[in-house]
């Protein structure tokens, strides 16, 4: 096993966050864009009840939500119990926990951009393509989707930076376990706690460095569509 020093010249636990956001990211896009699309349209009465479970994760301490993902997660919780049965392994303290906590947290960072380019959308463009012999579907992808381009940066965007900056959630889910559930924030927080200011200050600058640019890209590129 690699000391602190080693794994952090090796960006291990930064690999690590990367790799979490990417998979959060990707999984969040999928599974919150029917969520977008249904509360943009909608007009059930219970669409404030399902917009503030979705919003939950934003005002809720994430070692509240953690700690109660950790009690349905572990091995003895309702999700747990059912994975090990499963898989013969434990959701809580593995990397796949950590998607599943992750892309619970960050669900409003996913569903709020793509819901607002959704709402957005003239509905007599989707109803010109209805006309024009389009499914409900078709009309979707060859339309909606297209026309939601800067919804979908926006949600791919903060769900990766919310994602990459975790600390509670991740710590109550997964622990500490280097080359598993060792993120980039729980790294940092092990050299402050050991004194270790140094490799705190490269990984927190490169952190740092790593979320400008990211959100520099966004920005650019939203200015770039705008313009065309």
């Amino acid at each position: 096993m690699m000391d602190a020093a080693s794994e952090a010249t090796n960006f291990g636990p930064f690999w690590l966050s990367v790799q979490l956001a990417s998979v959060t990211t990707v999984v969040l896009i999928l599974a919150g864009t029917p969520i977008a699309w249904w509360l943009s349209r909608t007009a059930s009465r219970w669409k404030p009840v399902a917009q503030a479970v979705v919003a939950m994760p934003i005002v809720l301490p994430p070692t509240v939500l953690g700690f109660y993902l950790l009690i349905l997660l572990g091995p003895h919780g309702a999700i747990g119990s059912w994975w090990v049965e499963m898989t013969g392994s434990a959701l809580t303290f593995s990397f796949t926990g950590l998607v599943i906590a992750s892309c619970i947290y960050s669900l409003p960072f996913a569903v709020q951009p793509m819901q607002n380019a959704f709402e957005s959308l003239p509905l007599q463009t989707l109803e010109f393509a209805w006309t024009q012999g389009a499914s409900k579907l078709d009309a979707f992808f060859a339309v909606a989707v297209p026309m939601s381009v800067r919804g979908f940066i926006g949600a791919a965007v903060l769900s990766f930076a919310h994602t990459l900056g975790e600390f509670g959630v991740v710590l109550m889910v997964g622990g500490n376990i280097p080359g598993e559930t060792r993120v980039v924030s729980i790294a940092i927080y092990d050299h402050v706690e050991t004194l270790n200011y140094g490799a705190a200050h490269r990984m927190s600058l490169l952190l740092l460095a790593f979320a400008f640019v990211v959100l520099l890209g966004m920005y650019v590129i939203n200015r770039r569509w705008s313009t065309r």
